[in-house]
């Protein structure tokens, strides 16, 4: 029998945190069900890949899954109600071609009107996770949301203190995850070792798992610079048509395939006694 712990865990597991896991493993094309039977082979990546929509386009988020994107990030004002009524339609869509898509709501605004029963209401709407920026109320922080993961979005600033301030976000047990907005995603293979060691300074002051923004069309170059800062998903802004953003999630994807094999084959058996 699984003990009552185990059981509470397994039972109220983080979907967004999954979905890091699942990234790394491989999986087979058979499953349960019709989708199961239908889902093709998935190779193990560097991380996993979120695509961000910059509308509520059901047509547009089944063709970012079926493309082999991970995940969706949508945005929200936090004050257009009628919208999430919209998100419901175009996350159901989502989930009827990948039954394991996590779909994120990168909240902006709304913050007098925003309280609990709002996030718990999120879930309805497919919601796993919400991104939240600095200037969102501390408060939010306190709730404990079940089935609503919280992330915060960590900028980049300079200064030698930056790492010790920022290092205090892990007081809050409440947050599942961070966005990094550290606007590499135009230079991230440009970057010297010594602008390497100041941005993995804050990454690692912050050790939740990681999202990371990063451009279409990304190089060898970049890709294995931004595994230095130990990300566990990226985020890529779908492109203005579906054709092209279905092309960007391929090669990204690949990319990412690759990353992860030639990590894997780097690591030889370790010489010392």
């Amino acid at each position: 029998m699984t003990p009552v712990k185990d059981k509470e865990l397994t039972e109220h597991m983080s979907k967004l945190l999954d979905m890091f896991t699942s990234a790394r493993r491989a999986q087979s094309g058979s499953g349960m069900g019709f989708l199961g039977k239908n889902r093709s082979e998935t190779k193990p990546r560097a991380a996993a890949l979120v695509v961000e929509l910059p509308t509520a386009d059901a047509g547009s988020a089944e063709s970012a899954i079926k493309a082999g994107a991970d995940g969706l990030l949508f945005t929200w004002d936090g004050k257009d109600t009628e919208w999430l009524d919209t998100l419901k339609s175009v996350t159901e869509a989502a989930k009827a071609s990948n039954e394991s898509v996590v779909c994120g709501l990168h909240i902006t605004g709304g913050w007098k009107t925003l309280e609990r029963e709002n996030l718990e209401q999120l879930k309805d709407q497919g919601i796993s996770y919400v991104v939240l920026p600095f200037q969102a109320p501390a408060s939010l922080l306190a709730l404990h949301i079940k089935d609503v993961d919280l992330v915060v979005t960590v900028p980049m600033r300079e200064g030698d203190m930056y790492p010790i301030f920022i290092r205090n976000l892990t007081a809050f047990d409440t947050i599942a995850a961070v966005q990094l907005d550290f606007g590499l995603a135009n230079e991230a293979g440009k970057l010297t070792i010594e602008d390497v060691l100041q941005y993995r300074a804050v990454r690692e002051a912050v050790r939740y798992p990681a999202l990371l923004n990063v451009k279409a069309g990304m190089s060898e170059a970049d890709a294995y610079t931004l595994t230095t800062l130990g990300v566990q998903a990226v985020v890529l802004t779908a492109s203005d048509t579906d054709t092209k953003t279905r092309q960007q999630i391929k090669a990204l994807r690949e990319l990412l395939e690759k990353v992860h094999q030639d990590d894997k084959d780097s690591k030889t058996p370790s010489l010392k006694p």
